[in-house]
């Protein structure tokens, strides 16, 4: 059986690396500009995605049109920018309003430690960066420039981190700007907060939101042949711990057989169509025999997005996530807040959905199972069964707030769970920052969805970065978060956000 994988790597992508600097101070400056420029990217190697050290920039024209190559490359995911020299901020205001890829502003120099018996005033000309940024920092202000400030030397761990952070989120970024997403059928009845602006999306994120009718996802599941079952069905015998009923030969085989027709046509439907995300809902199931659950499952953990009962909003997360996360430890998964453990001082919350949690969230072997659903009126689903590893996640809603949409974020910690003998799904136990009370209040308050995504292989300081590429509010909920002052940040964000989108 051949597959075509979607990508869920950030090879082949690459961010650009560009010197401000200017013709006033001579060949042999503008040399040595180059060569130590040089020396800061090669601090740079071993980041996720690729640094390419391009020629030191030293006029409007030249400024310009480095933007204009950067905004039609696809590869080219962003541009880190640094002034090594003084560079005269108004060479920089047509490349800057040009361009329309996230940038990060590398304020650093070349030395770590000065080298103060030697320092004349041809060294002085050369390392001007703590000028020359600040005019960078304030022609970026004035032209009201999103971006990442990163300030301190390359070889500083700390640097590379909040570098390789704003690296992740660009490419989080481009997946958005390229992601096509599949809705089969409508969102679930009644439903607030899966409702949204579809055009408004595509808009702020790039994301192509449309709706295909759950039969024709029925057609290429009937399209799954024998022979690609049996394949598919080796592959869950191999990988999980399947009970012995749905083994070959064992008594609920069929519905196994089912549910990997299920996937190979889910699968080369969205191949076919060129989609990254996509949503189905237990009210529109059509022909299908089962709701998808292992398929979901499996999907995400390879990287696609996806939303139950409609929730485009939330698969666009977990498809940013899951390419945010490209290469380190965890996953990310649809989240739903299912219900509480309220013991005083030892709360915690038990998220699930009803199949749909990827086990990309865990590091042990799921065990493969079968069970009543008792919704959908369908036949019994398959799907894996398993608990999030310990360790800390984040929680991320998107709302659409009428006039915008909101980001609301909750650090939170995995904890070891109880056992579960009867609630045999994908699930996660967690402690919520600061404290469940507060988390649960500001949440609230904030119009956050009970849909999330839960991701544990990237933290908040990605997600600022995204939100900050993509011009999108986020609220975050974390250690340092009260509820009086969190009720006081919406306040503000109301005012902002509407004065910043102008008439």
């Amino acid at each position: 059986m051949t597959r075509t994988t979607l990508r869920n790597d950030l090879d082949g992508y690459e961010v650009w690396f560009v010197t401000g600097s200017q013709n006033l101070y001579g060949e042999e400056t503008l040399k040595q500009v180059a060569e130590q420029s040089q020396t800061v990217v090669e601090g740079l190697n071993g980041l996720p995605v690729k640094v390419v050290w391009k020629p030191v920039l030293k006029d409007s024209d030249s400024i310009r049109r480095m933007a204009l190559e950067i905004n039609g490359r696809d590869d080219v995911i962003g541009v880190i920018a640094w002034m090594h020299t003084f560079s005269p901020a108004k060479m920089w205001i047509s490349g800057l309003d040009a361009l329309q890829k996230p940038l990060l502003h590398l304020h650093t120099q070349a030395n770590v430690e000065l080298p103060w018996n030697d320092i004349d005033f041809d060294f002085m000309n050369l390392n001007q960066a703590a000028h020359g940024d600040r005019e960078f920092g304030y022609i970026q202000t004035r032209l009201g420039i999103s971006r990442k400030t990163v300030v301190g030397h390359v070889s500083n761990p700390a640097v590379r981190q909040q570098i390789e952070d704003w690296e992740r989120a660009a490419a989080g970024w481009t997946a958005a700007r390229t992601l096509k997403l599949a809705r089969f059928g409508d969102n679930m009845r009644f439903v607030a907060v899966t409702e949204g602006d579809k055009t408004e999306a595509e808009l702020r994120f790039g994301v192509q939101v449309n709706t295909w009718g759950v039969n024709e996802l029925v057609e290429a599941v009937e399209k799954a042949s024998d022979a690609d079952i049996d394949a598919l069905v080796q592959e869950y015998v191999d990988t999980y711990d399947v009970v012995s009923e749905l083994l070959p030969g064992g008594a609920r085989h069929q519905s196994l057989r089912d549910g990997a027709a299920i996937e190979l046509g889910l699968r080369s439907f969205l191949e076919e169509g060129g989609f990254g995300a996509f949503t189905t809902s237990f009210e529109d199931l059509g022909a299908l025999k089962q709701l998808p659950g292992l398929a979901v499952q499996r999907l995400m953990a390879e990287g696609y997005g996806f939303g139950a009962e409609g929730d485009w909003k939330t698969a666009i997360l977990v498809r940013v996530a899951n390419v945010m996360g490209a290469g380190l430890p965890g996953g990310a998964s649809l989240m739903e807040d299912y219900t509480y453990d309220l013991v005083p001082g030892a709360e915690r919350i038990l998220g699930a959905h009803m199949l749909e949690v990827s086990p990309s969230l865990t590091s042990k072997k799921p065990r493969l199972e079968i069970h009543a659903l008792g919704i959908g009126g369908k036949d019994d689903p398959v799907r894996l069964v398993f608990t999030a590893d310990p360790g800390p996640a984040l929680v991320v809603a998107m709302s659409d707030m009428r006039d915008r949409f909101r980001l609301t974020a909750n650090v939170v910690e995995n904890v070891d769970a109880p056992d579960l003998p009867k609630l045999p799904v994908g699930r996660a136990v967690w402690k919520p920052a600061p404290d469940f009370a507060t988390s649960a209040a500001c949440w609230l308050a904030a119009g956050a969805a009970h849909h999330t995504v839960m991701t544990t292989a990237v933290g908040i300081e990605v997600f600022r970065d995204f939100a900050e590429i993509a011009k999108t509010e986020l609220v975050v909920i974390d250690e340092d978060t009260t509820v009086r002052g969190f009720q006081s940040e919406l306040r503000w964000n109301q005012a902002y956000y509407r004065l910043a989108q102008g008439l």
